[in-house]
């Protein structure tokens, strides 16, 4: 039966379009919703409609009597609270609407809300009828219709909460009637059942309930609407400090011990809500923890108190051991991660004394492995120095406690030194110095094999719980695991800086024309070797090549290939090539191993003689160039590209370097990572050159006087406070901190020039003919005497005459001789033929073919080198040995600058010819 059928009386009066929708939508949706959302819903489309407040339903009970809410919308919490619970004598609208089963309205209550006896008539009360227990807002009234079900029974009433002086128009009630209708499908009365009074009467258990109430060590309290106790048993009294007779009847909260836990405040929230409320709390007065739960009841509360101080401790010691248990597990975690990254056995040592000692509250620790057949102690960590010593001095053999842990291969744990001393005795002489309390003596197995042992140290007894041991032995298995990964590859980084050191020079020669040093950085990861190299090759003519070259890559082919190009860059400067012509026999080299094969390389001659640096590069970084006055540049040169990806011919180029000046060749890993380009790295280069090689000023210059000349000894002595070697200190420092981890390995080469004395140096152009011979011959014996060298003018004759003769012979003139006095006599013969010169073996008929015989029989080194004309034909002859050798040694050379300033110079210089 719909709503319609229900009312009709109603039908004449026609309700509005969106009333009647709001009906349907409340019939299609009621069966869908359950509990009390169906009267939620009907009451809130009465709200909608009517445009009202607020409203409530109420349910009449028939076990306590009155009527209470059931449901709410629109409407504060303590608005409802005042209207929550009616009794059946109060004359609020919801009551009298039930009671005379009609609509009541009551208008908006003046200022002070006042109460009405109920009328004595029969007829339904209209005008002014006090909102009874409840209280309006100012200016809204309230209209209330009974909820009656299909049979006529009256089940409670529905009200809505309106800002209007009049009643509802007759449209308006016939609507909020049938919404309440609606209402009463889902709204039936509580019924109950027979057995409730007898329970009201008896509670189940009785007696037995009341005494374990009595007995209980929890306090348990009992409040009215007032907040007043009732009843308190002799826990809560306790807890109170007072007696029954002093509490009971009074407000819980003027009680002093009661003020400062908490409860005042959640007794108004457990009112306005009616739900149960816990809290934990202190007790004032008494140590500990104590929870409180207030849980309403129908007339009032009851309060439960409970000692759980020591559910606490437990809750805090068992939280303490899950925080505990998670940091091992973490740190167990950080350890395998630490583990696997390690890769020397030192790393590995670190590892346990950072990772594994903290978790176990460990103080000590002490590693040994077992290699060619000796035991080595591999690390340490908390034992005292004097105990370390004591330990490595006596065989391992001769501790029982480790021979029964490697032994059984099963860990001993000793919790005490007693128990130390009393299973191992021999212990007890050397056992106080260890400054340890317990110990764990695990042996490391890996692959089924014996590596080691290691102990673990902790500074107070300790009991070894199941966990603890079990951990420590799943340590031990990682912990042996790594140290045979780490010494594999110590052995395997050992044999790899063997190799690097064997294909780099082992010392640079010590050259009258420069002074240099070198440096070479390994790169900071992994044990694969690099393809960075340098050298330093005399030449002929006290000239002297600087060479450094990179394989790009990292492993044993890449280091090969830099062992082979080594050893062909030796090779090609022996066959005098110029720069240009080594590179492109190198590209070809490079070319043949393969597509994947690159290298770069920068070749440098550096001749004393005219101060001029000749050089070539394949893809390198350029050569830096620090003048002696310390300021450093960059020829400003095209690179060719890498040897392997050329097309040669490669660019000569050539500079003019002042005496005294420095050369620095560097591969990229010094000046290039992942974080510095090479501008900036060249230019942090540049940087660190200068400031290490700028000479120190003179505090006892006058500031503002005009330099006086230089001293040429103070000149000398200034530039060698600048050593190569300090400047690749210096270099290496600022670029390459020790801190810093390189990706790349990195080679540096630094070399201070000299220049060869003026007067050791003498030339002259020979005439074209026969006669020419003649004239060498005299002029090398004049200026033998000139040097005090007579002993060596007979030989010196002999091979002028012969390399001229030559020249007159065989090659075009006309020829030129050359003479330097150096740290050997050295003589050169030049033409302008290409033709070169071979030695061969003459018959002992042959009239010729001797003469190279005869000039390799008289000279410790002889040769032949291309130069932009032609060729030279040299020889070299040792000195004589005097006792002034080697202050006549130093007379030859210059050390010093004679000047500031350098730059490119694009033309070539010759020596300067002599004459008669």
């Amino acid at each position: 039966m719909s709503v319609d059928d229900r009312r009709p009386h109603d039908a004449g009066t026609r309700i509005t379009r969106s009333a009647r929708t709001r009906l349907r939508l409340m019939g299609s949706a009621g069966g869908q919703l359950s509990g009390t959302g169906p009267v939620r819903l009907a009451l809130g489309q009465a709200v909608a409609e009517l445009g009202a407040l607020g409203g409530m339903v109420h349910i009449c009970d028939p076990r306590q009597g009155g009527m209470r809410v059931v449901a709410g919308v629109g409407l504060p919490d303590y608005l409802i609270a005042g209207w929550e619970n009616l009794t059946d004598e109060d004359s609020a609208a919801p009551v009298s609407c039930v009671r005379y089963r009609t609509q009541v309205w009551t208008p908006p209550p003046p200022d002070v809300p006042h109460r009405t006896d109920p009328p004595l008539s029969g007829r339904p009360p209209r005008g002014d009828i006090s909102p009874g227990a409840g209280t309006l807002p100012p200016g809204s009234g309230v209209v209330s219709v009974p909820v009656v079900t299909a049979d006529g029974q009256s089940v409670g009433a529905l009200s809505v909460l309106v800002e209007a002086p009049d009643e509802l128009d007759d449209a308006q009630g016939v609507f909020l009637r049938m919404v309440a209708d609606w209402v009463a499908e889902y709204l039936r009365p509580a019924r109950p059942a027979a057995t409730d009074s007898e329970y009201e009467r008896q509670p189940l258990g009785g007696e037995a309930v009341g005494s374990a109430v009595w007995r209980m060590n929890d306090g348990l309290l009992a409040l009215d609407g007032q907040a007043r106790l009732t009843f308190a048993n002799p826990a809560a009294l306790k807890l109170l400090g007072s007696s029954a007779q002093e509490a009971l009847g009074t407000v819980l909260w003027d009680h002093p011990v009661v003020r400062d836990t908490g409860m005042a405040t959640c007794h108004g929230r457990v009112v306005a809500t009616r739900a149960p409320v816990g809290f934990d709390t202190r007790w004032p007065g008494r140590a500990g923890w104590y929870h409180a739960r207030l849980d309403p009841v129908p007339d009032g509360l009851v309060i439960h108190i409970a000692d759980i101080t020591e559910r606490r401790r437990e809750q805090a010691e068992h939280s303490t051991a899950q925080r505990t248990a998670a940091e091992r597990v973490l740190r167990m975690g950080e350890l395998t991660s630490a583990l696997a990254e390690a890769l020397t056995v030192q790393d590995v040592v670190k590892a346990v004394a950072d990772r594994v000692l903290p978790p176990f509250g460990a103080t000590g620790l002490i590693c040994q492995l077992i290699e060619n057949g000796q035991w080595r102690m591999v690390g340490s960590a908390g034992y005292p120095e004097e105990f370390l010593e004591t330990v490595q001095s006596i065989s391992v053999m001769e501790m029982s406690a480790i021979v029964e842990a490697l032994t059984s291969r099963t860990p001993t744990f000793l919790s005490t030194p007693q128990e130390y001393a009393e299973h191992h005795p021999d212990a007890v002489g050397y056992l106080h110095r260890s400054g340890m309390k317990a110990w764990a003596f695990l042996p490391l197995i890996a692959s089924d094999q014996q590596i080691g042992y290691c102990v673990v140290g902790f500074g107070r007894p300790r009991h070894f719980s199941e966990e603890d041991r079990s951990l420590l032995i799943a340590l031990s298995g990682l912990v042996a695991q790594a140290l045979e990964r780490a010494r594999l590859y110590d052995a395997e980084h050992t044999r790899a800086q063997e190799l690097q050191r064997g294909l780099l020079p082992h010392r640079l020669p010590v050259l009258p024309a420069v002074t240099a040093d070198a440096r070479y950085l390994p790169a900071a990861e992994g044990v694969q070797v690099g393809g960075d190299w340098y050298d330093l090759i005399p030449l002929s003519g006290e000239r002297v090549a600087l060479v450094i070259g990179d394989v790009m890559g990292h492993g044993l082919s890449e280091a090969a290939t830099m062992g082979r190009l080594r050893t062909a860059v030796h090779t090609l400067a022996d066959l005098e090539l110029p720069p240009d012509e080594l590179l492109a026999h190198l590209n070809d080299l490079v070319g043949d191993l393969g597509d994947d094969f690159y290298a770069t390389c920068l070749y440098t001659v550096y001749d004393p003689a005219t101060n001029l640096c000749c050089f070539a590069s394949a893809g390198h970084p350029p050569l830096a160039i620090v003048r002696p006055d310390g300021t450093t540049y960059f020829p400003l040169v095209d690179a060719d590209p890498p040897l392997g990806a050329a097309s040669p011919p490669f660019e000569t180029h050539e500079i003019e370097v002042p005496e005294g000046s420095h050369l620095v060749l560097y591969t990229d890993g010094l000046v290039e990572s992942s974080t510095v380009d090479i501008d900036e790295g060249m230019a942090r280069l540049a940087h660190a050159l200068t400031k290490a090689a700028a000479p120190p000023a003179d505090p006892s210059a006058p500031a503002e006087s005009s330099p006086a000349p230089a001293d040429p000894s103070t000149v000398c002595a200034r530039t060698t406070l600048h050593g190569p070697g300090r400047l690749c200190d210096a270099v290496i420092s600022t670029l390459v901190p020790e801190q810093a981890e390189t990706h790349d390995d990195a080679a540096l080469l630094i070399a201070r020039t000299r220049s060869m004395a003026p007067d050791r140096m003498v030339s002259w152009t020979l005439p074209d003919g026969p006669i020419a011979a003649t004239e060498a011959r005299h002029r090398a014996t004049e200026q033998l005497s000139a040097w005090d060298l007579d002993e060596l003018s007979m030989t010196t004759e002999l091979l002028v005459s012969e390399l001229v003769g030559n020249v007159v012979r065989h090659a075009k003139g006309p020829p030129r001789l050359r003479l330097l006095y150096g740290r050997t006599l050295i003589c050169e013969v030049s033409d302008g033929s290409l033709t070169t010169p071979r030695i061969r073996r003459a018959a002992e008929t042959d009239e010729g073919g001797r003469g190279l015989q005869l000039v390799a029989a008289l000279s410790d080194r002889w040769g032949m080198r291309f130069t932009a004309a032609g060729k030279c034909m040299w020889t070299e002859q040792a000195l004589p040995h005097r006792d002034d050798d080697r202050s006549q040694a130093s007379a030859r050379w210059r050390s010093g600058p004679v000047g500031a300033g350098g730059g490119v110079d694009q033309d070539a210089r010759q020596p300067r010819a002599g004459g008669r």
